[in-house]
């Protein structure tokens, strides 16, 4: 089969490799679409300890072509999502509900064999069927969607919050539209790229600019998010959090990347510092959300590449141009 291959830290290549065989409680799927997310070029970067080389891809769907001997969930010609995590379900943050804390963490596409490529394999466990309404080739979103309804988890934001949110990027879009239907106040966006606001604009953004001191909220917003990964705007959104309030630390950032905090502030005003970690237990919820319209993907899917070009899409992502792209084998 055909599939792209991270072969060594900055180089990815289109290339032949082997067809999978599925393991007793293993389906192959057949990818319709594989979304590109920022976890790509981490891991292009020798990020996230994967050993290379690596198919990546965590963010795929596709039609179930061959099934293990003791799977009996699914069929063949059974349309799927893919849950990419990979537990081991015996450490002490799994056995607490924490599995993606997990000890043994562990995420197809990340540190196995991934999506972007004509054919994956993946447990049984983490294949959510698609009702018949969805399109297989649109439902690459529903993996970055159940991370932004793990980011929700974690906010636990009460209603009438005004919430900023750093990047109109895939993830910024989808954490905004879930805002708006969390009950939130107002919804902000900040975004140094014009393109992507104008997006947000379109689905209904509450103010969008390019520097949070034009959207004139001096007492702050009680939820901030970033969803950058990018130093600067971290930095920035920590600054903005009103009295009693929460940033969310949503974004992926480089290892490198620091910022300075205020411990006299966090204190003297009680605001709330945490992050979100990939998917848990937000998966279903994510797939039944998207198929029931929380998302267009008209909208947050820019581009559908073909996978021989799958280089030249990373780059196309690196340079911020577009919104959700995907590659389609």
């Amino acid at each position: 089969m055909k599939a792209a291959v991270i072969e060594s830290v900055g180089r990815a290549v289109v290339m032949e490799v082997p067809d999978p065989t599925p393991g007793p409680r293993e389906v192959v799927v057949e990818v319709a679409a594989c979304g590109l997310c920022g976890t790509d070029l981490h891991i292009l970067q020798g990020e996230f300890a994967p050993k290379l080389p690596i198919i990546p891809g965590h963010e795929f769907a596709g039609e179930v072509v061959g099934i293990g001997s003791q799977v009996t969930e699914v069929a063949v010609g059974d349309r799927v999502a893919v849950d990419p995590s990979l537990y081991c379900y015996e450490c002490r943050f799994c056995r607490d509900g924490h599995n993606n804390m997990c000890e043994r963490w562990a995420a197809i596409g990340v540190t196995t064999a991934g999506g972007a490529a004509q054919f994956a394999v993946a447990p049984v466990a983490n294949c959510v069927k698609l009702p018949e309404h969805v399109r297989t080739e649109d439902a690459a979103l529903i993996e970055p969607l159940s991370c932004a309804v793990r980011g929700y988890d974690i906010l636990n934001s009460r209603l009438g919050a005004h919430v900023l949110i750093y990047g109109s990027g895939t993830m910024g879009l989808m954490m905004m539209e879930l805002a708006k239907r969390t009950g939130a106040s107002s919804v902000d966006i900040v975004d140094i790229n014009p393109a992507r606001l104008e997006t947000a604009k379109l689905l209904g953004v509450s103010g969008a600019a390019a520097n949070a001191d034009e959207l004139d909220r001096p007492q702050g917003w009680e939820v901030v998010i970033d969803a950058t990964g990018n130093a600067a705007a971290i930095q920035d959104g920590l600054g903005r959090v009103a009295k009693a309030g929460t940033y969310l630390q949503f974004g992926v950032a480089d290892y490198a990347t620091r910022v300075t905090i205020d411990p006299y502030r966090i204190y003297n005003q009680e605001i709330t510092i945490t992050g979100s970690m990939a998917v848990l237990h937000s998966f279903e919820r994510a797939a039944e959300l998207f198929a029931n319209g929380v998302l267009n993907p008209e909208v947050f899917i820019s581009d559908r590449i073909a996978l021989e070009n799958y280089p030249q899409a990373l780059e196309q992502f690196a340079a911020g141009v577009g919104r959700k792209i995907v590659v389609v084998p």
